[in-house]
């Protein structure tokens, strides 16, 4: 008896990772589709024969769209479960893939983008849903870590191989082979992942909903976090998806495979910087200094890094035109560790608020994270098109020194 219950266990834990695992690889889908243009932006704006500038701020499409689909999705999957939604989701984003891969112009490319921003919203929290589910809190926090993970190697993806097939077959065949990607993963979803029934937690409207998250965002506990939030991951997601490859093609000169190594390099810091911060934090006990640390640090190094432009300060200082592409790779790891620090504001949230809102603080802090990323790289968009490659770099530094410094004020204790 012991050992059938024993064996139906062991096939359920089983059955759940192999759920998450699937669901995780759509997450992976969405971190490689967003970073395509990082590697490809120049060789799609000669096709499209637009400036690159003006399409890096029109990719800002995807996070806009992706940032306002939080909530709809969210309370969707209280509504249908995970498994439909995650379904209906990597439909969209078979069909988004393959539009961005067919564009003809910015206009149909724009369209592509706006697609997969809604369709790949969900994907971090259908299997983050999953988990918090099925898993108790010791174990859903090891699955939430793997789950990011796994996610990230979808930015591996976009460094060096993604380089090759560029090089080899066009910036097209990115999106084409991300297509056949979301096929795979979907059968794998409807497949391996259990069609449980929904949880009618919240009847309220979408819209009611949007409106209650950012009035919680506003309020006077959450403040600081909000403002370092929307400057965050919009630093490492902007530096990693957009700019990096044209700072190291265009002002570094390396070919498109060197700029995606060192892009790969950045991603491994991305990777494992969330595991070395929080046993950090761990040990210190000193969650506030540690966030404003590492941000203030990322802030520094990324203004290192635009004075070692060619007759920077930086380059001058050393005697040289311009820093050799080693020491881009450096700051890169560095700033993919100092930037890591990100996932310790959900933490923050939920100390700063009541337990029945805290489901919502959490909503704030993931809206005020993708909502940055569109707005930085807009921004960096029209900052690029007046001031050149540096000056972006300089602007993301002053909007992290400056979303650190409001975050101390507003968390500074009584």
């Amino acid at each position: 008896m012991e050992t059938a219950a024993t064996n139906d266990a062991g096939g359920a834990t089983r059955a759940l990772i192999f759920a998450l695992v699937a669901l995780a690889c759509g997450h992976m889908l969405s971190t490689l589709l967003r970073t395509i243009p990082a590697i490809s932006l120049d060789l799609m704006a000669a096709d499209f024969r637009v400036k690159p500038q003006a399409l890096a701020s029109l990719t800002s499409v995807y996070h806009f769209a992706f940032a306002a689909a939080q909530i709809p999705v969210g309370a969707a999957m209280d509504r249908f479960g995970v498994r439909p939604v995650s379904l209906g989701l990597l439909a969209g984003t078979v069909f988004g893939a393959v539009a961005s891969g067919f564009a003809t112009g910015p206009e149909s490319f724009a369209v592509g983008q706006l697609m997969l921003g809604v369709a790949t919203s969900g994907m971090l929290m259908c299997p983050m849903t999953l988990a918090a589910k099925q898993l108790s809190a010791a174990r859903f926090g090891l699955w939430s870590g793997a789950i990011l993970s796994i996610g990230n190697i979808g930015m591996l993806l976009s460094s060096s191989p993604l380089a090759f097939v560029v090089d080899t077959w066009g910036w097209r065949a990115g999106f084409w082979i991300s297509a056949a990607g979301g096929v795979a993963v979907a059968l794998a979803v409807f497949a391996l992942v259990p069609n449980q029934p929904a949880e009618h937690k919240d009847h309220s409207s979408p819209l009611s909903q949007m409106i209650e998250v950012l009035r919680l965002g506003l309020s006077r506990p959450l403040r600081g976090l909000i403002a370092l939030a929307l400057v965050s991951l919009a630093t490492s997601l902007v530096l990693r998806g957009l700019w990096g490859g044209p700072w190291l093609m265009d002002v570094k000169g390396l070919l498109r495979i060197e700029a995606g190594n060192q892009l790969g390099a950045f991603t491994l810091a991305m990777i494992v910087g969330p595991l070395l911060i929080g046993m950090i934090d761990r040990r210190l006990g000193r969650r506030r200094e540690l966030v404003a640390g590492s941000h203030l640090a990322g802030a520094l190094l990324l203004a290192l890094m635009a004075l070692g432009a060619p007759h920077f300060a930086v380059s001058a200082l050393f005697g040289v035109d311009v820093m050799p592409p080693q020491y881009d790779l450096v700051l890169f790891v560095l700033i993919g560790l100092a930037t890591s620090a990100q996932p310790l504001l959900f933490g923050m949230s939920r100390q700063l608020v009541d337990a029945q809102v805290a489901g919502k603080a959490l909503a704030a802090i993931n809206l005020a994270f993708f909502l940055g990323a569109a707005l930085m790289q807009s921004l960096t968009g029209a900052v690029a098109a007046l001031a050149g490659l540096p000056a972006v770099l300089l602007f993301m530094a002053a909007a992290l020194l400056f979303g650190t410094l409001i975050f101390l004020a507003y968390t500074r204790p009584a």
